[in-house]
């Protein structure tokens, strides 16, 4: 499993690093050709690009370190160091979102002429290119960080094909608006895409409810287990992008340490097969604590 799980992150770092070398050279052909075409939505999309050239080299970063062990300082590992990466890209993309409306803006109100071909030819280069590193990413999207950095070549696809389109537009019409407006719907597409991720990683780091859990149904399933009386200071949070941990106090019945280890195990089984929670720390208690009859008892809040 461990072996398993090595490899995982190996092909995870071989994925990110072909994708940051084929990124980061498509930049700088569109940077080049969106200022000799004086194509604002190609601007744009290279300052996209850029972002996830950055976005990649943070993911690369943190798949390096999550699978480093935990030592005596930092007792968890480096498991939320995707997770933290996930937000920062995001943080990057509302602001160059905002960058990309301002100038829309400005372009709409003094419309400037672009030469359409060249969008045409760089935005298909750049569909080529993003489609490559999508389905090189392909696979690993249940890794947070990397559905993030996946995220952002997937919108910079959509991005291409929406010049693409633009581009032949222009040539038919001569309408030379479309280009900022490109830019906008480009910046939109970069809001929608990033605020999935912030929302997620945000949770992650506040130590929220797992996406997906109800304390309610862990603290039902949990009661169901022969000898358990009562279940409260629940509390369910996520160590990295995918391990779940959490803690409780239980209530059983008076018995000796070996009785209670069948619940124990039983418990930690129910808790793994049903909800994909493997690191927990139970506390057993023979008599209703302060905590049962107060504000901790957050299950059975939630239940009334």
């Amino acid at each position: 499993m461990e072996l398993n799980h090595q490899h995982s992150h190996a092909g995870i770092g071989r994925a990110l690093f072909f994708s940051l070398i084929l990124n980061t050279a498509f930049v700088i052909l569109e940077a080049i050709a969106a200022w000799r075409a004086g194509s604002l939505a190609l601007l744009s999309d290279a300052g996209h690009n850029f972002t996830d050239a950055f976005a990649l080299l943070l993911a690369a970063i943190a798949v390096y370190l999550a699978p480093r062990p935990g030592d005596h300082v930092k007792t968890f590992g480096y498991q939320r160091a995707g997770v933290l990466a996930a937000f920062v890209n995001a943080l990057t993309l509302v602001v160059l979102a905002g960058f990309l409306f301002y100038e829309s803006y400005q372009r709409l109100l003094h419309p400037q002429v672009v030469a359409e071909m060249t969008m045409i030819v760089v935005a298909t280069i750049g569909l080529a290119v993003n489609l490559t590193i999508v389905w090189g990413l392909g696979g690993h999207e249940h890794d947070l960080n990397v559905r993030a950095a996946w995220m952002h070549m997937l919108g910079d696809a959509a991005s291409s094909a929406g010049i693409i389109a633009g581009a032949i537009a222009i040539r038919l019409t001569g309408w030379q608006v479309i280009d900022p407006a490109l830019s906008i719907l480009i910046g939109i597409a970069i809001v929608w895409s990033a605020w999935g991720i912030i929302k997620d990683s945000l949770n992650i780091l506040l130590e929220g409810l797992p996406k997906g859990l109800k304390l309610s149904e862990v603290t039902s399933q949990m009661s169901q287990v022969p000898g358990v009386i009562d279940v409260h200071d629940l509390h369910i949070w996520t160590l990295g992008s995918q391990a779940h941990a959490l803690s409780c106090h239980v209530l059983i019945e008076d018995m000796p340490p070996s009785a209670s280890d069948t619940i124990l195990r039983e418990i930690n089984q129910v808790l793994c097969d049903r909800f994909a929670i493997n690191h927990t720390t139970i506390q057993f208690e023979h008599a209703r604590c302060a905590l049962a009859e107060t504000h901790c008892t957050v299950a059975r809040q939630h239940q009334h």
